[in-house]
């Protein structure tokens, strides 16, 4: 999936909180988007390796959700937001395709990898790739909480988010070949 799409996921996830608590809706927005995308910081490594834990990130997830239960402070809360989220995008990755460049010609048979049994999850390619079709119409789905339920700086974010997700995958299939030439 795009990060676009995980940050999205991330809002859509703590859309509810925000309803409940308004008073830390900006810390749960600004810890969703950022745990969304921050995971694909791997890029520069070894992607969906490096910044990805879908097993191991649940423990620090739980800690962070609990402990922001207990001190509700802007900051606990945003951390909750970015571990739950960056957790998630890690899972997530399991929907979609492999980590490859080009999947519609080169399927990898590694969607992300799993630190504590020591090896890569298979993709279920439920999201064919990245930018397909599918993640543009998921992304936009779940944009709508985010842009009911947050104010502020959160909605030209989202609506900037969605005109990119459309953008690229407008043109993802077509990247392979313009980056060989």
């Amino acid at each position: 999936m795009m990060a676009t799409t995980h940050a999205l996921v991330g809002l859509a996830l703590v859309a509810p909180i925000a309803v409940v608590a308004p008073d830390v809706a900006a810390p749960l927005a600004a810890g969703a988007i950022v745990g969304g995308i921050a995971p694909d910081l791997d890029l520069l490594f070894t992607h969906r390796r490096t910044f990805h834990f879908p097993v191991l990130g649940a423990g620090p997830a739980a800690a962070a959700m609990i402990g922001a239960t207990i001190v509700s402070t802007p900051a606990a809360v945003g951390l909750a937001a970015f571990l739950t989220v960056a957790w998630v995008h890690a899972v997530t990755d399991v929907v979609g395709g492999g980590a490859g460049f080009d999947p519609w010609t080169n399927p990898i048979d590694r969607a992300v990898f799993d630190h504590w049994h020591g090896q890569w999850i298979r993709p279920r390619r439920w999201i064919r790739y990245d930018g397909a079709p599918e993640d543009a119409a998921l992304g936009a789905l779940l944009a709508i909480p985010a842009l009911v339920v947050f104010d502020g700086p959160v909605r030209p974010l989202v609506a900037l988010g969605l005109l990119f997700s459309v953008g690229y995958a407008l043109v993802r299939r077509r990247l392979p070949s313009w980056i060989d030439e």
